[in-house]
């Protein structure tokens, strides 16, 4: 997931980076602060390059809260990937004349940009990122590694859930018809009116979740059923199906 930031920062390994490795990664940000984002002094770097020392997941706590980082030490994919979008903007600060005449490769046509917003972001800024990561958490959202992806879901989720017309929707009051509990056989006494009348209104209830659920399986069949009932037909083979 970082191959293209590595590559465009001439990491010497970029496909085969792994930050699960500890004694890559240490390195790994070793020469990103040697080489790349340079916040510390060359002689305050001594923390950072001892990387058999068992103080070092400490120091490098502190280096990222030094460099603003809004991600902890324990979420390494997501420092990873912000501390790789800081080195690439100083990397380009660094070579604006180098950079400046390059095209920029667009994937989407106009048209697909005027349909979608989302196209027009910047993916690899970090302020972008740690803001999406925010609204995830604060809406249980599971993490995905293409932060758009991320951005996506927490616009169906508002769409569906917190806009004005779903939240109306979702006061109003369900009323339902009066039901006559002394016509639905138990089955069972307990002895007292009063459980008896509790436990036809469980009976009920279950009742009800049954057939919520009968419905959700009808509509999962038939979404199934959908994708499955229109096969293809090879007439060369005689077959049906691929």
């Amino acid at each position: 997931m970082f191959r293209r930031k590595l590559t465009a920062l001439e990491y010497h390994n970029p496909t085969g980076f792994d930050c699960k490795d500890e004694t890559e990664f240490r390195n790994f940000i070793v020469w990103l602060e040697d080489q790349k984002i340079r916040h510390y002094k060359i002689e305050d770097r001594g923390n950072l390059r001892n990387i058999p020392s068992s103080d070092w997941p400490n120091h490098f706590e502190k280096y990222l809260q030094d460099v603003n980082c809004p991600f902890s030490a324990q979420e390494r994919q997501e420092t990873v990937d912000w501390l790789l979008g800081l080195a690439v903007r100083f990397e380009y600060g660094d070579n604006v004349e180098k950079y400046r005449n390059c095209k920029p490769v667009t994937e989407a046509s106009d048209v697909q940009k005027s349909a979608d917003p989302l196209i027009n972001l910047d993916s690899n800024n970090p302020d972008f990122k740690a803001g999406v990561l925010a609204l995830a958490n604060l809406l249980k959202i599971q993490r995905h590694d293409d932060y758009l992806v991320m951005l996506k879901a927490i616009r169906i989720l508002i769409q569906e859930r917190l806009s004005p017309d779903a939240i109306a929707k979702a006061s109003q009051a369900k009323e339902g018809l009066p039901v006559a509990l002394d016509k639905h056989i138990l089955g069972f006494d307990t002895g007292d009116a009063t459980l008896n009348e509790a436990a036809r209104v469980l009976r009920l209830l279950h009742i009800e979740e049954l057939r919520e659920l009968q419905t959700k399986i009808n509509e999962a069949i038939v979404a199934v059923q959908a994708i499955i009932a229109d096969p293809k037909t090879d007439h060369r083979l005689g077959k049906v199906g691929r």
